[in-house]
């Protein structure tokens, strides 16, 4: 057995051997001072059990899985831009399906309220005063369908809901249940009668990914009820809200080196300073992928992060944070403009060794 460098740069030669997420693989998990190895083995094995689940019924995804996963372990939100019918609506049923708690899905159109969202208070005759009726924000997994159809004010009212966790009615502050998972999704083409999300709000989310058309057999496996809506009926629970609350605060656990660090600030920088952006990266957008990257770490069965951990994610993470200027010309269309802009950052950013 190889020696591991561990936290402390200590060596040693303790180690638990484990089935990784990832099929085929084998994954060392090193015994580290911040977690304790066997709640590593059981909870990443109840992660492992839930993207299995999900692998079930959503085929051909596994990229969009694996980061929807990695939105909810890390205390994040997703945006999903995608055609009409590929499956954003099954996706977000079939997750609250699997970790067994509730869901609610909001069609966002432009003549929609905040109280429609959020609840509203009502005045009772038989208790002589106002009550509270809670709208379908109140859920573990709420899916905000075409969140661009409604208004700026509409749209403003989940703020406070994507960032703290409550929602304040008539002075009084009410917490969500936890977890709390927001999966918003766009159409990507169509753009009549349509509000583009503010920074402020885009800023919320944790990555934006595009769910696109089902490759290979995937269609096939849909179209004879393989997958798809058709298996959500037969999807059992993996997990249950206690248990994503645990895998939450294992993930918070895992070790993340100060080079590292240094790696993904240096990544944050040179957004900054890029003559194609005039809109960079914010801390928020530094949080938010040092959050992601112990997800990920965690659901590959490490309680340290690598290089790979970070690499994959930046797009994800930060696409949608920045504005490309106009000196950066390019055919490609605007939201991948930002994607290659931020490609090429990552590629000019040595790795630490």
């Amino acid at each position: 057995m190889q020696p591991v460098l561990t936290e402390n740069c200590e060596l040693t030669a303790q180690s638990f051997l484990m089935t990784a997420v990832t099929p085929g693989l084998a994954i060392r998990i090193v015994k580290s001072p911040t977690m304790a190895p066997e709640t590593l083995v059981a909870t990443s094995r109840r992660a492992a059990e839930l993207e299995k689940s999900l692998r079930r019924v959503i085929r051909g995804k596994d990229d969009v899985l694996r980061l929807a996963l990695v939105s909810i372990f890390a205390k994040g939100h997703l945006l999903i831009e995608g055609v009409p019918g590929v499956g954003k609506t099954t996706l977000g049923q079939a997750l609250a399906r699997a970790i067994d708690c509730s869901f609610q899905r909001i069609q966002f159109t432009s003549d929609m309220l905040p109280s429609d969202v959020l609840g509203i208070s009502i005045y009772s005759a038989i208790e002589q005063k106002f009550e509270f009726k809670r709208g379908p924000v109140f859920a573990n997994v709420l899916l905000a369908d075409e969140i661009n159809r409604t208004t700026p004010k509409t749209q403003s009212a989940l703020l406070e809901a994507m960032n703290e966790g409550q929602v304040t009615i008539d002075a009084h502050s009410y917490p969500l249940p936890q977890p709390f998972l927001v999966l918003a999704t766009q159409n990507p083409i169509e753009h009549h009668g349509t509000y583009p999300l503010p920074e402020s709000q885009l800023d919320r989310f944790l990555m934006r990914v595009c769910m696109g058309y089902p490759e290979g057999n995937a269609e096939r496996e849909i179209l004879r009820a393989e997958a798809g809506a058709a298996q959500l009926e037969n999807l059992r629970p993996a997990l249950n809200a206690a248990d994503v609350v645990e895998i939450q605060q294992a993930v918070a656990q895992v070790h993340v080196d100060e080079s590292l660090i240094t790696y993904m600030l240096n990544i944050v920088n040179k957004t900054r300073e890029s003559e194609y952006l005039s809109l960079g990266v914010s801390p928020r957008g530094s949080q938010m992928l040092y959050r992601a990257a112990q997800a990920m770490a965690f659901l590959e069965g490490r309680d340290y992060c690598t290089p790979e951990d970070f690499k994959p994610l930046v797009v994800s993470v930060f696409a949608h944070r920045v504005v490309v200027s106009s000196l950066y010309t390019s055919t490609l269309k605007k939201s991948e403009q930002s994607e290659q802009v931020l490609r090429e950052i990552v590629e000019s950013v040595p790795v630490p060794v």
